[in-house]
């Protein structure tokens, strides 16, 4: 299968006759990715899949309007993320409980959950990160397991570069204590 670059995507794109192409090659192409970052954020796997459903919905209706002033990739993040907390603060709100019933729920989901086939370090490394403040579980998540450079979050997130790296720290520490047992 032809692998496109995002510029021949986004010339398909435009194409009225090679629209629907270029979106389902978009979509081949990011969707893993963005699931798997979205998952990260909304831990069970039926809440990601509606947020990536949402997603590329709202990349179909504004994609005539990406201005190209990022990557494609960086655009596609910043949606995915944003659709990702909205779709947290819902929840919150529409549950009516505190957040931290919220990361205890999301807690029980990854116990219970068969998609996921870590060892006990491993949900103990998650559940540490879901403990984390927000900003910090999602810095954390795109630095360490999707190792993206800090330039790329700042892009993603309209945070700066100081504040990325300082939440980062913040995350690897409070991760650290709570993995040691302090």
């Amino acid at each position: 299968m032809i692998e496109y670059t995002d510029n021949e995507l986004l010339l398909q794109f435009r194409d009225e006759q090679t629209r629907n192409f270029a979106f389902n090659q978009l979509v081949r192409k990011y969707q893993e990715r963005l699931y798997y970052h979205v998952r990260k954020i909304v831990i069970d796997h039926d809440d990601a899949h509606d947020v990536i459903q949402n997603v590329f919905i709202k990349v179909w209706k504004h994609l005539d309007d990406f201005k190209e002033e990022s990557g494609l990739y960086t655009w596609l993040y910043r949606i995915a993320t944003n659709e990702a907390l909205t779709f947290l603060r819902k929840k919150k709100k529409n549950i009516f409980v505190r957040m931290d019933d919220v990361m205890h729920e999301m807690s029980d989901s990854l116990s219970h959950d068969p998609l996921f086939s870590g060892d006990g370090i491993q949900r103990k490394l998650q559940e540490a990160i879901l403990k984390l403040p927000e900003q910090q579980r999602i810095v954390f998540n795109m630095k360490y397991f999707e190792e993206m450079k800090y330039e790329e979050i700042s892009e993603i997130l309209g945070v700066s570069v100081g504040g990325l790296k300082a939440s980062f720290h913040h995350a690897v520490k409070k991760i650290e204590k709570f993995i040691k047992g302090d």
